[in-house]
């Protein structure tokens, strides 16, 4: 049951990402028997997994943490937004490179760097992958008590995990790092995979037209094949609004955070949160693109650190 080995390597993935190379699905059900009564021959004939389904979806990739990651325990509530592995690692590795460019092509790794995820979900992905890949320690911060409390559980339950994750509920929905960090805290970068939609509706729409063109199939109620809850889909002016809130908060962080980042999915809105960066007096603003698949989106960093408060930072945190 293993994949065409001619087929090309995901070559959009970064260099370091552990999932380039087509799928080794009898590696996979290995891990995760259950996966078996998901894969399905695809158009070519060749085995594959039912990407319409919630239930394969999430399936795959528990399988892909445990064979790629060494992560055993990774339960979340079906409910819950079920991130894809390949791209969230795109996201820390890309990062991991920011960090290296602005230390003289050294990466920093170990518990030099602590990284803040907004709004780190009940699958906890983004502090898993970081703490596998660089050792880096995390704090994971988040509106939904019951995403804190999944999300402790996983680290908890794996070795490799335990006190590299620190779980924070933010009790003030509209804030991102206010009352989280404290007024000591450093923090190295952020990362942010923020709500995509501005309306619940929006967001079956575009779960119709996902199923529709994986599948084939026509649904008037949309079953999300990534799952998610209204907190995890849905910000009130949509994506672009949250970015625009976050950025605004940012500022008044500016000196205990090295590089603030986030996924930006609609390219339209670039050219307002450049100029948004520019208004707050951003000192420096990074835009790399990404790609997994036939989607393509973008990370957004920038710091509002001179270049003498990253040379003092560097020279402090990561001697």
């Amino acid at each position: 049951m293993s994949v065409n080995k001619k087929e090309q390597l995901k070559t959009r993935l970064h260099p370091r990402n552990r999932n380039r190379e087509p799928y080794d699905l009898n590696a996979l059900i290995k891990t995760t028997p259950t996966l078996e009564g998901y894969v399905k021959p695809n158009k070519s004939g060749l085995p594959s997994i039912d990407f319409s389904s919630p239930i394969a979806v999430k399936l795959l990739n528990k399988a892909l943490l445990s064979y790629y990651y060494g992560i055993k325990y990774w339960e979340f509530p079906d409910e819950n937004l079920c991130p894809p592995i390949p791209g969230r690692a795109d996201y820390i590795h890309y990062m991991a490179d920011v960090l290296m460019e602005s230390n003289f092509g050294r990466l920093p790794i170990g518990n030099a760097i602590t990284c803040l995820d907004l709004g780190v979900g009940a699958s906890c992905i983004y502090p898993i992958i970081g703490v596998v890949e660089y050792d880096w320690n995390f704090i994971g911060s988040d509106i939904d008590a019951k995403s804190i409390a999944s999300a402790q559980k996983i680290s908890s339950a794996n070795i490799s995990l335990k006190n590299k994750i620190d779980l924070r509920l933010q009790k003030s929905p509209k804030a991102f790092f206010q009352d989280i960090l404290a007024p000591t805290e450093l923090i190295d970068i952020t990362v942010c995979n923020p709500p995509f939609h501005a309306s619940l509706d929006d967001a079956q729409k575009g779960s119709r037209r996902k199923v529709k063109n994986l599948s084939g199939k026509k649904l008037s109620i949309p079953v999300l094949n990534f799952s998610g809850v209204k907190s995890e889909l849905v910000y009130a002016g949509g994506e672009l609004k949250f970015i625009q809130n976050m950025i605004w908060e940012s500022r008044k962080y500016g000196k205990k955070c090295y590089w603030f980042s986030t996924l930006v999915s609609k390219q339209s809105n670039l050219r307002s949160i450049d100029n948004l960066l520019i208004k707050v007096s951003a000192k420096e603003v990074k835009t790399i693109p990404m790609g997994t698949g036939n989607k393509a989106t973008r990370i957004v960093a920038w710091t509002f650190l001179s270049k003498a408060e990253q040379k003092e930072w560097r020279t402090v945190r990561w001697k």
